[in-house]
């Protein structure tokens, strides 16, 4: 068994990596830290897990094989700095921390889009897991990345749920704001983008330019996310389809409809699902995944599958919610 530990696990990504790690068959969570709620019972955050565990929040890490660090973007290396992680123990980040910069206390952490860098991930110790955002856009850019076919600069929108901002309420996270409504955040600036041009750039070999328009959506939980560039001449739409499950035919959690997906078919489950267009010139892809699971503690749990030499959909399939 995987001893896992979990560091910030009172908020919205800890609590997945709790109901997803719970049923998985080779992971035992030996420990769950947290700053604010020291000696209460999980259960009393997170309140569905009644009768699922008897785990209380604590201070100690008690050895763990692998610690995923749920901390808030910019708090893992404090955590590392002040806290004592055997060499052996592999660390999971699902902040923002090493995604650009992989290398702290001596440490190389790899940037862990599954769909990416398997091989690379099946060798890493530790994982730098991607963004939320930067996973949507990416898996619509994989497969031209890799065969050379963005020419040109890459436009994307993208809309998220409320969970996307974190536990901790704030004035665009409150209902009476969130509630029958749509805006615009970050607009051309988010933190995501970085890693996107980066990862991508690695890949094609070219940094393109990636202009990004980040909406906060009226729902909990998902991102749709809508991703076009100028299409390669001689490129049918047929061609960019094949292409796209060719690229995919070896994922167990990413595919290609040739229909048009919405939002629900992925929520609460590991899956991407993408859906190719051409118009006037243009190749459209539309990309959904659950901002939770692929979007963070999902795709953390399928880098750790990977690390640690399980078939990658381990503890992973996971019951959609179709209404």
């Amino acid at each position: 068994m995987i001893r896992a530990a979990i560091a910030g696990g009172t908020g919205y990504t800890g609590g997945e990596l709790f109901r997803i790690l719970l049923g998985h068959p080779q992971v035992q969570i030996v420990a769950a830290t947290t700053t604010s709620s020291d000696g209460l019972e999980v259960t009393s955050v997170h309140r569905d897990l009644i009768g699922e565990t008897d785990l209380r929040f604590g201070t100690e890490l008690n050895d763990p094989d692998v610690v995923f660090l749920c901390l808030g973007h910019g708090i893992s290396r404090q955590f590392i700095d002040t806290h004592d992680i055997s060499p052996e123990c592999r660390i999971i980040d699902l902040g923002n921390d090493f995604r650009l910069d992989g290398d702290y206390a001596g440490r190389h952490f790899v940037y862990g889009l599954c769909e990416s860098a398997r091989d690379e991930i099946a060798g890493a110790h530790d994982i730098a897991n991607p963004g939320c955002f930067a996973t949507a856009i990416q898996l619509a850019l994989l497969p031209l990345a890799s065969g050379g076919l963005i020419r040109d600069e890459v436009h994307a929108s993208a809309i998220t749920g409320s969970t996307g901002a974190g536990k901790k309420p704030g004035e665009t996270t409150h209902f009476s704001y969130r509630d029958n409504n749509i805006s615009i955040y970050k607009l051309f600036t988010h933190q995501h983008l970085g890693e996107i041009r980066k990862n991508i750039g690695l890949i094609s070999g070219k940094e393109p330019v990636v202009n990004f328009v980040p909406f906060r959506g009226d729902f909990t939980r998902g991102i749709f996310a809508s991703v076009y560039t100028r299409a390669v001449s001689g490129m049918q739409e047929e061609d960019y389809r094949r292409l796209y499950e060719d690229y995919y035919a070896g994922s167990p959690f990413v595919f290609h409809s040739r229909q048009g997906i919405s939002l629900k078919e992925v929520v609460n489950t590991n899956k991407g699902l993408l859906h190719i267009e051409l118009h006037d010139g243009y190749v459209h892809i539309s990309s959904i995944i659950d901002n939770l699971v692929k979007g963070a503690a999902g795709q953390a749990i399928q880098n750790m599958n990977i690390m640690f030499g399980l078939p990658e959909d381990t503890g992973l399939r996971l019951k959609p919610s179709a209404f």
